[in-house]
């Protein structure tokens, strides 16, 4: 079953992720909203898909408003006669530790992500509830906003946000038909390329090579073409009954995430004072000690970063 007849828009389109997603989109039929801050960059990618046989058409503007949302949901509707798929890709960086990020940089990765996601969110679900389109969203996670990661405290909240507003959307969305999920991608970026745990699988791909095994199925990390599919299939009619989910996908690896659940449960007729925290909650607590971060495996020697 192919996209034909649908529209789509994707947010932060103009390259890497994006891109790939708004590229596999059209390649299977869809018509095609691009979107990014650079007007150049907006210009090409849209250019990237006609070329290819395809239909797009680009917005320049920088998400997070809510001006910028109606635009972008407006321009799909004058320009293409409907919308039915929305795809929230945007997003910045501004790595810091805690006591170096500054307000501004907490505030630009939450406007982005967050604020971003929600604002665009909102103005598609009306589109869809007043139109009576069972219209497709698909949002961006990241591993960073399940686990945590060193120096990213914006963009963890930003992404563990994400993934709460997607289940609370499943709820208000149902009766419309509206699917929701977020997605959790593993794969190469301009992040990514910073880190020489990387390097040897960012250096195949640049060369145009495939990426070593060890990479695609071990540690599921691929292209981003190897997301794109995803993408496309949770955009169509047959993901109808997928909503509210967390899937990660990169390489080979396709997962579903569950939800944070407990992992021990005790119970103390009284409650829990601080002496019984003392003496028995803090036992239960500490034989339940949960991992953060992301737990790379060791590198074969021959996929080691060179000096």
């Amino acid at each position: 079953m192919s996209l034909n007849g649908k529209v789509a828009i994707v947010t932060g389109s103009g390259a890497g992720l994006g891109l790939a997603y708004a590229q596999e989109l059209a390649r299977q039929g869809a018509k095609v909203v691009i979107n990014d801050v650079n007007e150049d960059t907006t210009k090409q990618a849209v250019e990237s898909i006609t070329a290819a046989g395809g239909t797009a058409i680009g917005v320049t503007a920088a998400v997070g408003s809510t001006e910028t949302a109606e635009k972008l949901v407006n321009t799909a509707v004058e320009e293409f006669g409907t919308l039915d798929i929305l795809v929230n890709n945007a997003g910045i960086l501004r790595d810091r530790s805690l006591l170096k990020m500054t307000d501004d940089d907490f505030d630009a990765v939450i406007n982005v992500h967050l604020r971003g996601t929600f604002t665009c969110v909102r103005a598609a679900f009306g589109y869809f509830k007043e139109n009576g389109v069972q219209g497709r969203i698909v949002t961006i996670g990241s591993p960073t906003g399940q686990r945590g990661n060193f120096g990213q405290t914006n963009y963890a909240a930003a992404k563990a946000g994400i993934v709460g507003m997607v289940r609370t959307w499943a709820l208000e969305m149902k009766r419309a038909g509206v699917t929701v999920n977020a997605i959790i991608p593993v794969a190469a970026t301009a992040m990514t390329e910073t880190v020489p745990y990387f390097s040897a699988a960012i250096e195949a791909d640049k060369a145009g090579e495939p990426m070593p095994a060890f990479f695609r199925k071990e540690l599921g990390f691929g292209t981003a073409a190897d997301v794109a599919g995803l993408i496309a299939f949770l955009a169509s009619d047959e993901a109808a009954n997928i909503s509210g989910q967390a899937i990660g996908v990169g390489g080979d690896r396709l997962q579903v995430w569950g939800h944070p659940e407990p992992v021990a449960t005790e119970y103390r007729e009284g409650g829990w004072t601080y002496e019984a925290m003392q003496s028995e909650g803090r036992q239960l607590i500490e034989n339940n000690l949960q991992s953060v971060g992301e737990e790379f495996q060791e590198l074969p020697a021959e996929l080691q970063p060179k000096a």
